[in-house]
Parts: structure tokens; sequence; C-alpha cells
């Protein structure tokens, strides 16, 4: 066995490992470059923002007396229409309160209507009941006569 060469069982093993590692080396390399481009377009937003944020500032300070009048007449126009409201809602409750009123009165007379109509009713009846007593008494005077 002196002049035959090692020859290793298990090489197409370790070649195709060989190469799995050089794949997952290749794969790291990409999202090392991927995260290092984020970061990179992360900090030049970071700068994008400050530099807007500086100009905010200066047409702030040309603009603010404008914006100021401008809160101003919007808080004025909401105070009056918190008056207009509150008094919306006095009319609303004022309405209700009418509206409770006219309504007792014509339940009083609906009342008065219902106790007229049973009055007149057993009134009906009584009278009814009087007449068909006096047929039913003509009746037996007569049969008995």
């Amino acid at each position: 066995m002196a002049g035959t060469t090692f020859r290793f069982r298990l090489e197409r093993v370790r070649a195709l490992r060989e190469r799995r590692e050089e794949q997952a080396k290749m794969e790291l390399a990409g999202a090392l470059m991927r995260r290092r481009q984020c970061h990179e377009q992360i900090t030049a937003t970071l700068a994008a923002i400050d530099t807007a944020r500086a100009s905010q500032l200066l047409a702030a300070a040309t603009e603010l007396l404008a914006h100021q009048r401008y809160i101003e007449r919007m808080e004025e126009t909401h105070r009056l229409l918190l008056g207009q409201l509150a008094k919306h809602d006095q009319e609303v409750a004022d309405g209700r309160a009418n509206l409770v009123a006219r309504s007792q009165d014509r339940q009083a007379l609906e009342k008065l209507k219902e106790i007229g109509l049973e009055a007149h009713t057993r009134e009906l009846a009584r009278s009814e009941q009087m007449t068909l007593d006096e047929i039913a008494g003509i009746g037996h005077w007569r049969r008995a006569a």
C-alpha cells in the first residue's frame, strides 16, 4: 500500500459541504451589504428630516403671525358656535316642555271623552234594559189577563 495514494471516501460529501459553506458566506455578505445600505438610508432620512425641520422653523417664523390670526378667528368662531349651540339646546328643552304640556292637555281631554263615552254607554244600556223589561212586563200581563 506504499505506492497508493490516500483516497478519502467522503470526498464528495466534503466538497458538497464546502460549496454550501461558500454559499452561506455569500448570503451573509449580501445580508451585511443590505443592512449597511439600509443604515445609510436611515442616516440620509434623518438628515432630510433635520433639514425639513430647519426649513419649517424658518417658514414658521415668517408665517407665525398669520397662523396666530387664523387660530384666533377659529377660536372666535368656536365660541360663537358654542353660544348658538347653547341657544339651540334651550330651544329644544323649551320645545320638549311645551310638547309634554300639550300632550298632558290632550290626554286629559281624552280621559274626559272616555268617561263621557262610558257614561253614555251605561245610560244607553240602562235605557235598553228598561225597554226590554217593559216589553217583557207587557207580554206577561197579556198572558195573565
